[in-house]
């Protein structure tokens, strides 16, 4: 993404100290198992607008800063904000992909299946997605950012085990999205489904071999679309909970759609018509 057009922030300003590479962590200074890095421009612009107070240190390209100050606000004059070259920003984000921008936050809340099912039983109109064992951070970035865009509530991750935290790259790649969806995890997908439906939330799952046609399905409300696996689909007992298998249908010239091309389309069906 080319950064040359970016604002530097309007009038001049007088130098700032702050404005220095940031310090490597210190021992005590935070727990690294409690920050994330964030790296991105519209992924960082979006953390440091909508929870500033999160943020710990910031490094970004020089034609940034302005940009940087302005989603920050109020609390920009508490956080030191580092001006550094691509190369060492580079390092700091372990990606060449960071647009002149990374980020340092304490990490962000994930909520408990019992908080999900409080969201989505408490609106007739809710909607979420859930992911069974989506692997690819590409896929997972991508279809964060089909959620947010067309107003999804929520996002439900099933693994074998607990992750720390949201890749870095699925934060890049969802632009920012992350930041307006409630996130929810849990090891065991199949029985957080089965409690959501417990309390009257429809799960649908997807499937292109599926018979049911997703885009022409009466899709009923509070609901959650669950997509699979990018080689394996939907794991059996997944598959158990759900009221209803869905599939795209297509030319047959390819068998299938990518998992994050599929989830826009069937997000985009099922958010949509609320």
């Amino acid at each position: 993404m080319t950064r040359g057009g970016r604002s530097r922030g309007g009038a001049e300003r007088p130098p700032r100290p702050r404005h220095e590479p940031p310090p490597a962590s210190r021992a005590g200074e935070a727990d690294a198992d409690a920050l994330e890095r964030v790296h991105g421009l519209r992924a960082g612009l979006a953390v440091l607008a909508k929870r500033p107070a999160d943020v710990v240190r910031v490094a970004c390209a020089s034609e940034l800063v302005g940009d940087v100050e302005r989603a920050l606000g109020e609390r920009a004059a508490h956080v030191r904000i580092g001006v550094l070259a691509d190369r060492d920003i580079e390092k700091l984000a372990r990606s060449n992909q960071h647009e002149g921008l990374v980020l340092e936050a304490r990490a962000r809340r994930w909520a408990t299946p019992h908080e999900l099912g409080e969201l989505l039983a408490g609106g007739s109109r809710r909607v979420a997605i859930a992911l069974d064992r989506v692997r690819n951070s590409y896929n997972v970035g991508a279809i964060l950012r089909s959620a947010a865009f067309f107003g999804v509530d929520a996002a439900l991750l099933g693994a074998p085990a607990p992750h720390p935290g949201l890749d870095p790259n699925a934060i890049r790649v969802a632009e920012g999205g992350v930041e307006d969806l409630v996130v929810a995890r849990t090891t065991d997908l199949a029985d957080t489904l089965g409690r959501l439906r417990a309390r009257g939330v429809k799960v649908y799952g997807a499937d292109g071999h599926a018979d049911a046609d997703a885009l022409a399905f009466d899709y009923a409300r509070p609901s959650i679309l669950v997509m699979g696996n990018e080689r394996e689909g939907l794991g059996p007992r997944v598959r158990a909970q759900c009221d209803a298998i869905l599939a795209i249908r297509g030319s047959g010239n390819v068998e299938s759609l990518n998992v994050g091309v599929a989830a826009g389309i069937l997000i985009a069906g099922l958010a949509g018509r609320r």
